[in-house]
């Protein structure tokens, strides 16, 4: 089955919103959502991330402008940078305890941003090293800018809640004012001679339901002011879009340098075990048969002929050993060909379709022709297929692969398969591999590929 990636950002529902569907694996509720809404573990959740806003908005920013401007000021002396260097440490710890708090209320996974990094241990290596990290100055950023917005969705938000409760509520505690107050409820207008109150059954229910509005869209008003609070997080707290892309690449290149690894082990496993076995018994059989060419002439015809026979299983090995490395077809005729070469191996009939007015860089042919060449093998070993399909188009920049069958199905990258190793090596060279494989069949792979010329 092929793998989504599913937020934690998922709505909490109440234990009484609804019902699981029996079988379905999924929750049915008796309301909808604008009426479940005001009662949702997330939506308070989120009530209650706004109105931390304030007080950590306070204290990040009185932190920051303080020790900045403190720092700023004694630059002129040996100071003024340890303080900055202090300042933006500050700023940095702060954003730990943001991203935690955005996790734990939000949902939001916010990944850890670069840490640190200093060629020697020392103050001035790590104060240097502070003042050199863009993280450092983007938590600082956060810091400033995080204030304004805080006291903006703070009472926005505190005004709609209170304000949508108190009036839905109204019916339950108009008696206050009669008996308080000394009027008749609520006042709308009043110049001293004559005053509006909201004091009889029909004005009591209009507020009530203008209540029910107000509490009914609070809460998506309330999701809508976090979204600026997330992008806020993920883009100052979180790593850069740099930094990320080296550690992916850094990644890729662990895979990469693996699977040569992998294939130079496989390479000298084949050939010892395979083709270097069989020529040492082949030159022995031609020593025993030339010791025996004047006793025994027949004998050691008999033997040549083994020998003869040994000769050609292990050029079939060498050449098929070859043809794993780079098959020479490839090479001359392109992927057409060659895919072509690799379905009429198969134990399936495969139908070959390669729709490309032009032939990729040869790293990227080598890569799409061992994809389908591993995704067929699968189709021959596990699927159970009566029939299979190879297509092969280009996308704008992507070299598209699908290979599909009608098997069984039920192929998971997840389980740690052939895929799985398919999909690292795709994912080293900017690739993607998607596997659709329902229980019952049909199975659908499809690879991307960068086109480069």
């Amino acid at each position: 089955m092929a793998t989504q990636y599913r937020s934690q950002d998922a709505p909490g529902y109440g234990p009484c919103s609804g019902f699981h569907d029996g079988g379905t694996g999924r929750e049915r509720h008796l309301l909808p959502a604008g009426l479940r809404a005001p009662f949702e573990a997330r939506s308070w959740r989120e009530f209650g991330y706004v109105l931390l806003n304030l007080p950590i908005g306070i204290m990040l920013f009185t932190y920051a402008v303080t020790m900045v401007s403190l720092g700023v000021g004694l630059l002129v002396t040996f100071f003024g940078v340890p303080v900055l260097a202090a300042a933006l440490a500050g700023c940095r710890l702060f954003g730990v305890l943001e991203r935690a708090r955005a996790r734990r209320l939000l949902g939001l996974e916010v990944a850890e941003p670069q840490p640190l990094r200093m060629k020697e241990p020392g103050v001035l290596a790590w104060t240097g090293a502070l003042l050199k990290s863009g993280t450092s100055w983007r938590a600082l950023v956060y810091a400033i800018l995080h204030f304004p917005w805080a006291v903006f969705s703070f009472s926005v938000s505190l005004v709609l809640w209170t304000l949508g409760w108190s009036l839905l509520t109204y019916p339950l505690w108009f008696w206050v004012f009669p008996m308080w107050a000394g009027q008749g409820g609520i006042q709308l207008y009043g110049d001293g001679q004559h005053g509006i109150y909201l004091d009889n059954p029909f004005e009591i229910t209009v507020t009530a339901l203008v209540g029910l509005l107000f509490t009914l869209a609070t809460p998506w008003i309330v999701r809508a002011l976090t979204m600026v609070d997330r992008v806020l997080v993920h883009g100052l707290l979180g790593p850069s879009r740099l930094s990320a892309r080296v550690v992916e690449l850094e990644s890729d290149r662990g895979v990469v340098v693996d699977a040569a690894a992998a294939d130079l082990r496989r390479i000298e496993r084949d050939l010892h075990d395979g083709a270097q076995a069989r020529l040492v018994a082949l030159a022995m059989d031609l020593g025993l048969a030339k010791e025996k060419l004047a006793e025994d002439p027949q004998a050691a015809a008999r033997m040549v002929d083994e020998a003869h026979g040994e000769v050609k299983t292990a050029l079939q090995e060498l050449r098929d050993l070859a043809r794993g490395i780079h098959p020479a077809v490839l090479t001359d005729r392109g992927l057409d060909a060659a895919l072509s070469s690799v379905a009429s191996r198969c134990t399936v009939p495969v139908r070959v379709e390669v729709d490309l007015a032009e032939r990729p860089a040869a790293a990227i042919e080598g890569i799409a022709y061992f994809t389908v060449s591993e995704l067929l093998q699968n189709v021959s070993k596990h699927s159970g297929a009566r029939s299979a399909s190879v297509d092969v188009w280009r996308v704008e920049d992507r070299l598209m692969l699908q290979v599909e069958d009608d098997g069984v199905g039920n192929a998971d990258v997840s389980k740690g398969s052939g895929l799985a190793g398919l999909a690292e090596r795709l994912d080293a060279v900017d690739g993607i591999l998607v596997v659709d494989s329902p229980a019952g069949g049909p199975t659908r792979v499809t690879a991307e590929l960068p086109w480069r010329r």
